[in-house]
């Protein structure tokens, strides 16, 4: 009898246990792609952290630029030199910003659940707003969020007017984020 009682007590607690107001990750998949008719490049970072406030919207997200791994060391040594994305000087990308629509979003319930994302993201010493659509997904009781959009390299003064980088890299770059919270 005592041990029902007991059951009952901690299943009780656990099902009246409010869904956890901020989580976190460090186990996301930031992935960038560039297609040109000279070459693709894809580049693969899984150092990025984030926080996602389930009562507010709130949405940060920092990615350490040195963590980008490529397919081919010479594209990896390009990109974070000081002619390309300068990641000494520049270390981090990071966005925050703000589910617009968080009441679409049952973070009790599993379900898939669209979402857009507006806020501000800085990369390579610039600020720019942003405006975009995400995915939260709700699978026994994990929360992953994915998104996938474009980012334009001038607009973070990131151009190549000349040379070869500015036929072997796409002037738009595909972006796509994987994070499990």
């Amino acid at each position: 009898m005592k041990k029902t009682i007991l059951t009952i007590v901690v299943v009780s607690a656990f099902a009246f246990t409010a869904f956890p107001q901020k989580l976190v990750t460090t186990k996301s998949n930031i992935k960038f792609f560039s297609h040109t008719t000279a070459e693709d490049i894809n580049a693969n970072n899984t150092k990025a952290v984030g926080t996602l406030n389930t009562e507010t919207g709130d949405v940060v997200f920092s990615v350490p630029m040195q963590a980008f791994e490529f397919e081919k060391a010479l594209m990896q040594k390009h990109y974070n030199s000081p002619k390309f994305l300068d990641t000494k000087q520049y270390p981090k990308a990071k966005l925050i910003g703000k589910i617009t629509n968080l009441s679409a979003v049952n973070f009790k319930k599993e379900g898939t659940y669209p979402v857009t994302v507006k806020g501000e993201m800085d990369m390579h010493g610039v600020t720019k707003s942003i405006e975009e659509k995400a995915t939260i997904t709700i699978k026994a009781g994990v929360v992953s969020v994915n998104s996938k959009f474009n980012i334009a390299l001038a607009d973070y003064k990131i151009a190549f007017e000349k040379g070869k980088p500015s036929t072997n890299i796409a002037k738009t770059i595909e972006t796509t984020v994987d994070a499990t919270f």
